[in-house]
């Protein structure tokens, strides 16, 4: 085994709820234009996490969440055909 992800994966934020900072883990299998961003309920974007291309493997990112307002958020991940959305609270 070569140690890389056999297929792609967006892991639950921890700590959830979280206040301020929180961290996301996602894994990768291929070369790919990689983009987590962070939205608000109404859709509009609150942060960009990542927009890159990585190489394959399991990545960890955090946020500072300190100059958003306690809430619901969403986080989604796109890598090439991949995308999957989860969701996060800010509880201050």
């Amino acid at each position: 085994s070569s140690g890389q992800p056999t297929q792609f994966s967006l892991g639950q934020n921890y700590p959830n709820p979280f206040n301020p900072v929180t961290n996301f883990q996602f894994s990768i299998v291929n070369r790919q234009l990689t983009i987590l961003k962070v939205y608000d309920l109404l859709g509009r974007e609150v942060a960009t996490l990542v927009n890159e291309v990585k190489q394959p493997g399991t990545y960890t990112v955090q946020w500072d969440a300190s100059g958003v307002a306690s809430g619901i958020y969403f986080y989604r991940l796109q890598a090439g055909d991949f995308t999957q959305t989860k969701n996060l609270i800010l509880l201050r």
